[in-house]
């Protein structure tokens, strides 16, 4: 350094001496330069090194992600339903009409309800000789019947009028079984039958009722009868509009076929309570 400082002492005319320390400052600069580059470089190594341990992190899904999954999971539950509704529907329409094939019995039982249809099935059985007698059970009578009779107003039971319908149908009246017992169940119904058959010595009945309810009827008179050889057949009234196939396109069927259900689960049950 000093050699370089003696020489720019002399002037000008020393102009290789004025290069020499251009050249070196400019060295110098370049070295100074890449130190500090360096020590940047350095700084921004360990500024952005994380000595922590990586840890595996779960993934997370978004909500939008689910909402796609659950409208497509959606979708192919409608898509698979709506192809197979019908079968379902029909299957469930099927389970509930019970009919065996029928011999000649002591006694039809046209059960309460439905009296139009219930009892044009019995005439028919009756004309065919398939028994020589039908009972007919006796409804409660509603509320507010006592009150009515008391003012001079005549109310008709259920019974008299399937009676009469059944007369008109070419029934004898003698040939019409009756009890003057109220019924509010098929299961007292069935137990009233019972005593009927024990007294007057049945040995077999054609039990005739709505297609829906035979299945809990068959059921009920099957445990009610379980201690006694009887031959219980039944015969679903074939002028009822409800088909398995198609029931659930009208409204009052589909009520009638939950309200089964309702019944048929309440009855599974009640066995094992």
């Amino acid at each position: 350094m000093k050699e370089v400082w003696s020489r720019l002492k002399m002037g000008s005319k020393n102009e290789p001496d004025q290069k020499y320390l251009t050249n070196w400052l400019g060295e110098q600069d370049r070295a100074i330069g890449a130190k500090e580059n360096e020590v940047e470089d350095r700084g921004q190594t360990e500024t952005y090194v994380d000595n922590r341990p990586i840890e595996p992190q779960g993934k997370k899904i978004s909500r939008p992600t689910v909402l796609k999954w659950v409208i497509f999971l959606v979708f192919i539950v409608y898509i698979l339903v709506s192809y197979s509704r019908g079968p379902i529907l029909t299957s469930l329409g099927k389970y509930l009409v019970v009919q065996h094939s029928l011999e000649k019995a002591d006694l039809i039982v046209c059960m309460m309800g439905n009296p139009v249809e219930r009892g044009l099935a019995a005439a028919d059985l009756y004309e065919e000789g398939m028994a020589p007698r039908i009972f007919v059970g006796r409804e409660e009578l509603p509320d507010g019947i006592e009150v009515l009779k008391q003012r001079g107003a005549h109310y008709p039971e259920t019974r008299d009028l399937l009676i009469m319908m059944l007369q008109g149908l070419g029934v004898a009246r003698s040939d019409c079984l009756v009890s003057d017992r109220f019924m509010g169940s098929t299961f007292e119904e069935a137990r009233i039958i019972r005593e009927i058959a024990q007294k007057e010595g049945y040995r077999s009945l054609i039990i005739v009722t709505s297609p829906h309810h035979s299945r809990r009827a068959w059921l009920t008179f099957k445990k009610v009868f379980e201690k006694d050889e009887m031959v219980i057949m039944m015969m679903p009234s074939q002028y009822m509009d409800f088909r398995p196939d198609n029931w659930w396109k009208k409204g009052k069927y589909v009520n009638e076929v939950i309200i089964e259900y309702q019944k048929l689960i309440y009855y599974t049950l009640k066995k094992f309570l």
